[in-house]
């Protein structure tokens, strides 16, 4: 594409701009509402603040999750970031060791392995925005990892079979971040129930909204119990509604450190009632995807990663490629379809906006040369899809992108 700066002239026929917000989540229901009241009025905001052998709602929810993802245990915590550091750790990271993670991913996930001790190894990502495999083989065997932290960004699930495959030949323990595929499967099986532990953000942005939250989950008994101190459990383990067994804490509960990360019964309350929707609103979040895919497949410039006929995902945002595109043009595209009122995010920019951070601006990670993951992140442009918005106000947003788009490849010489 052009190196041209001047703006995108928009003609005749460009469609209305759009009037509603990209950062309005939906109001947190009233069944959810009134279990928050309930905590409030009782007090006992504290997850280990109950009576007898009441069940917290913080309690509820780690049974309840596990039970939903298939999990035999799950630890409530106060961020999905949280979750992903006591993960590393109960699974047994030494300080200095090197962890092989996906070079796209947000600042949380290097950020987690690095307070947990660790040191990121950066994995390159295809154009369809997942791990590249051949990459992270020859990774690990150069590096000596023990430690993949395996981040399904914006969604996209990798080939969980192949990459499990070559896991266990190597040995690697997976930690799986799934801040953006709570609800989605490959082959049938959950993301989430492929590695020792997973990790699942309950962030506003996320699938189910808390504000803050995270959740843990994990079949391996050490492991959990070993969270469940670090995550400050003042040898109250007995009351989670989805832990190990006693014996599981006898030779770590006074060699493990608290680092308090807990979550509180007023978040749990009201993830409850969201939780039980939650595969419902999966299936509204999906129709929205499949307007917007369908229009701006249609648009030669741009390039949508393909979805597997085996992914099962969760269309919560939308990612597209603008391959070549340079600073400049990407500049003006924004700002066209801004003018217009759709929200994009862009990959390629030279410092952080927002979420939409690269590994160039981690100063906190050793600096790797990455020209596949560069040269896809140069293009690339996201956009959250929020439940609040109707399949025909979707329509109208995915004309946007692509009138927008083919104004700006009818420009280039």
């Amino acid at each position: 594409m052009s190196a041209a700066s001047d703006p995108i002239q928009a003609p005749a026929g460009t469609p209305a701009r759009f009037e509603r917000s990209f950062t309005q989540q939906e109001p947190i229901a009233e069944d959810a509402i009134a279990a928050a009241v309930a905590v409030l009025r009782s007090g006992r905001l504290h997850r280990y603040n109950t009576v007898g052998d009441e069940l917290s709602p913080a309690a509820e929810l780690e049974r309840n999750f596990a039970a939903y993802q298939g999990a035999r245990y799950c630890l409530a915590c106060a961020s999905g970031g949280y979750a992903l550091q006591i993960a590393l750790r109960a699974a047994g990271l030494k300080a200095g060791e090197p962890v092989l993670t996906n070079a796209f991913t947000l600042a949380p996930v290097p950020g987690a392995i690095a307070a947990a001790g660790g040191r990121p190894v950066l994995i390159e990502i295809t154009e369809d925005l997942v791990i590249d495999i051949d990459d992270l083989e020859a990774k690990a065997r150069a590096s000596g990892a023990r430690f993949l932290m395996l981040s399904h960004m914006r969604g996209h699930l990798a080939d969980m079979e192949r990459l499990m495959a070559l896991a266990d030949r190597l040995g690697l323990i997976v930690i799986e971040d799934c801040a953006h595929t709570m609800g989605a499967a490959w082959n049938g099986v959950k993301s989430g129930r492929f590695g020792r532990a997973a990790c699942f953000s309950t962030q506003t942005y996320k699938h189910i909204n808390s504000g803050e939250g995270g959740l843990l989950t994990s079949d391996d008994p050490e492991l959990m119990a070993r969270a469940t101190i670090l995550s400050g459990s003042y040898m109250l383990y007995r009351c989670h509604g989805a832990g190990p067994a006693d014996a599981e804490f006898e030779e770590l509960r006074l060699d493990t450190p608290n680092q308090s990360g807990r979550m509180d019964n007023l978040r749990a309350a009201i993830l409850l009632p969201q939780l039980a929707r939650l595969d419902e609103n999966v299936e509204r979040w999906n129709e929205r995807y499949r307007v917007i895919e369908a229009r701006l497949r249609e648009v030669s410039s741009l390039h949508l990663p393909v979805r597997p006929a085996p992914e099962h995902y969760v269309g919560s945002s939308i990612q597209f490629l603008a391959p070549g595109i340079d600073e400049a043009r990407a500049e003006a595209f924004l700002e066209a379809t801004r003018k217009l009122g759709v929200d994009l995010k862009w990959f390629g920019a030279a410092a952080p906006v927002a979420f939409t951070s690269s590994h160039k601006s981690w100063r906190y990670v050793d600096p790797q040369l990455l020209p596949r993951t560069d040269a896809v992140l140069a293009g690339l442009f996201d956009m959250r899809i929020p439940l609040t918005f109707s399949l025909d106000d979707y329509r109208h947003v995915a004309e946007i992108i692509a009138v927008s788009a083919q104004m700006l490849a009818s420009e280039v010489p």
